[in-house]
């Protein structure tokens, strides 16, 4: 999917011609695990606990947990509820952790700003009169219950990376094992694990071609594969057993528990399998749409695995025996956990949508939760059993990636909370008069701040340890807000900090969770036509020393008018040995780096204020100077008298994070030549 036009082509109202495309594209991303899991259930199912009889009670009551599992799970919980909570389009559980950050204040860092509820994106509906505030309430005012249900977002997102992880392995060896009623044993075991191999490494290979093509290219595939299942499943119900139907009553399945019973149970991880992928329908909900996805799961593979698992359950009622030449313990195990608690968190953090976010009752929230919650819970205690046979696998992995998630969210919090605590007072600025105290350069200066309002401690460290600055300073603030995607013309948040005349500025960077952000060359020329628009469009703004506690105001620069400021672009020789970060490279051979310099064309406008041109020249003239980049290299440390713990994670994994991970400057695509690092201690 196109990043930067995915939020456009959602809002486009779209034609049966394209909704159709795009459940055809669907068959070959979303539901190539569910559609092969008719190769394993039956054998998973009956390897160990339970076995046939002649009655057929256990393989009636094996298929009637089979329909009504997929009818219940996929059919009615996903299609039918979860995937109407997207989030602008896009599903999983982190869309869902960011539609509750946006109807309740859950979230921990403190840097949401009223105008982030402005976005286009925000979608945020006003709260109904019902439970649901004190619901609200609830969430808002109990730290505890905003770590577990952020403790919930990162398992389930690290549960579906864990078996992410193992199951494309698991369903390609599956359809590969089809191969032992053709060779020997012996070449059975030789040949089948290579293959699987061969094959996946040409299914990864693949996936740099986009999900456009992969979908297209693997499509006419799942689409034979059902078609082939369906009309299997049809003939073994006609020529084995055409009573086979009556399975279908949920009766069965009480008679197979009362039959069974401890073994049964056990067995219901084997019947879980029948359901793995249904999660990938909302994961992958951003790649295609909501009608898509229902439309290609109700129609096609719905009815195929139905007829595929009675085609299979009539065949066995027959002949009693499933033929399985492999130990198949750990391979069917892994999946399952994994996939049942990633159903059981998306249980959790609907039932919390279904009363914040689409203010329906509390009573039917807990009527949600109680049913699936039931359903779930039952496999996932059945899955439990299988922990030590392979399970633990995705879910060692799972707590891994968690672990890692949550030192990094807990030491970028503490380093924040030092940020607010240690703020720079506006009349410390003051006092230093517009020269900052030091000698002011041509150029602008770029400092990079994580706080959204007030001066960080770090701007009176570099005052106090650098003998100059620009002209023109501005605080650049690069955050996140809950939202998939911000449109480019609602980017940019614009501020005066102080007086006019000490130009100084702050301009904050939103970018979703989904957001690819710009080069140096884009971000840079982007951000300087943002502060000219600001400084042209507030003339009439005053600053008043009231505004210090409050912070300035903001002001989101859109679009640009007839009476804008335009850019300018010209080719221009780039002098050996000197570098501009506002220049970008050429594409050609030359010994002569061309580079495209990019300046600002002020409007010719008489009802212009004298003082704001003369700004906007300034300003022009700074850009013109160059640009540098002004980053604070922090060193956190856990302050004394810290648990162990702390110590631990702030001193040993947060350091360990910070220092393997990309560093700001990678991450805003900031030339080294352009950019001043000074370092600071953070003792939190």
């Amino acid at each position: 999917m196109d990043l930067e036009g995915g939020i456009y082509r959602k809002s486009l109202k779209e034609s049966w011609w394209s909704v159709l495309t795009l459940a055809y594209q669907s068959l070959g991303v979303v539901y190539g695990d569910l559609s092969t899991s008719p190769l394993y259930v039956y054998k998973s199912t009956f390897a160990e606990d339970i076995h046939h009889s002649e009655t057929n009670e256990e393989i009636y009551g094996v298929l009637s947990f089979v329909f009504w599992t997929l009818t219940l799970v996929p059919l009615l919980k996903y299609v039918f509820i979860v995937l109407r909570a997207d989030d602008n389009g896009e599903g999983g559980t982190f869309a869902l952790y960011s539609l509750l950050c946006r109807h309740a204040r859950v979230g921990f860092l403190p840097n949401g700003q009223l105008a982030d509820e402005a976005l286009s994106t925000y979608k945020k509906e006003l709260p109904s009169a019902s439970g649901g505030s004190k619901v609200k309430m609830v969430l808002e005012k109990h730290r505890f219950l905003q770590n577990v249900l952020l403790i919930l977002a990162l398992l389930g997102a690290c549960m579906v990376i864990g078996d992410g992880v193992l199951t494309p392995a698991i369903s390609v060896f599956s359809a590969v094992s089809g191969l032992e009623f053709t060779m020997s044993r012996r070449e059975h075991e030789y040949a089948v694990v290579p293959i699987a191999c061969v094959i996946l490494v040409c299914l990864f290979a693949l996936q740099h071609f986009g999900t456009h093509r992969v979908a297209f290219l693997f499509a006419p595939i799942v689409i034979t594969w059902l078609l082939c299942i369906s009309l299997i499943g049809i003939y073994n119900i006609i020529h084995w057993n055409p009573q086979v139907y009556q399975a279908l009553s949920p009766y069965y399945m009480y008679k197979f528990l009362r039959k069974t019973q401890r073994g049964g149970w056990m067995s219901l991880g084997g019947i879980l399998l029948c359901i793995t992928g249904s999660e990938a329908m909302f994961a992958d909900l951003g790649h295609f749409s909501q009608l898509s996805i229902k439309l290609a799961f109700t129609f096609v593979v719905y009815p195929s695995l139905i007829l595929a698992y009675m085609g299979q359950a009539a065949y066995l009622s027959k002949h009693h025996v499933i033929q399985t030449g492999y130990h198949i313990g750990f391979y069917v195990s892994v999946p399952g956990l994994a996939v049942i608690t990633v159903m059981l968190v998306t249980t959790c953090l609907m039932s919390l949508i279904i009363v914040l976010c689409w203010h329906k009752s509390v009573i039917f929230a807990i009527c949600f939760i109680f049913f699936f919650g039931s359903i779930e819970a039952l496999y996932f205690s059945a899955s439990l059993i299988k922990f030590l046979e392979g399970a633990w696998v995705p879910i060692a992995l799972a707590f891994i990636f968690m672990l890692v998630m949550y030192t990094w969210h807990y030491g970028t919090l503490k380093k924040y909370e030092f940020d607010l605590q240690n703020k720079v007072s506006m009349k410390w600025l003051l006092s230093l008069g517009p020269s900052l105290g030091i000698v002011r350069v041509p150029g602008i200066g770029l400092i990079h701040a994580e706080l959204v309002t007030g001066i960080p401690a770090m701007f009176s460290h570099f005052v106090t340890n650098l003998p100059a600055f620009h002209q023109v300073l501005v605080f650049v603030c690069v955050k996140s807000v809950p939202v998939p995607y911000v449109r480019p013309e609602e980017r940019f948040l614009v501020g005066r900090i102080g007086p006019k005349e000490y130009r100084l500025y702050r301009c904050i960077a939103r970018y979703g969770y989904l957001d690819f952000h710009k080069d140096d060359m884009e971000f840079e020329k982007e951000l300087a036509y943002s502060i000219a628009e600001f400084i042209r469009s507030g003339q009439k703004s005053s600053w008043s020393m009231d505004d210090s506690e409050k912070d300035e105001k903001m002001t989101v620069v859109g679009t640009p008018t007839a009476d804008s400021i335009h850019p300018c672009v010209e080719e221009a020789e780039d002098v050996p040995g000197t570098s501009s970060s506002w220049n970008e490279l050429s594409t050609d051979d030359s010994p002569v780096v061309r580079r495209k310099q990019v300046r600002f064309v002020l409007p010719e406008s008489p009802e212009m204020d004298a003082s704001v041109r003369e700004e906007l020249q300034e300003l022009m003239e700074a850009r013109e100077s160059g640009m540098a980049f002004i980053l604070g290299h922090s060193y956190v440390r856990a302050k004394r008298g810290s648990s162990f713990l702390k110590r631990l994670a702030i001193n040993v994994g947060y350091d360990f994070l910070r220092r393997n991970c990309r560093h700001p400057a990678s991450a805003l695509s900031i030339p080294h030549t352009s950019t001043l690092e000074v370092g600071m201690v953070y003792h939190v």
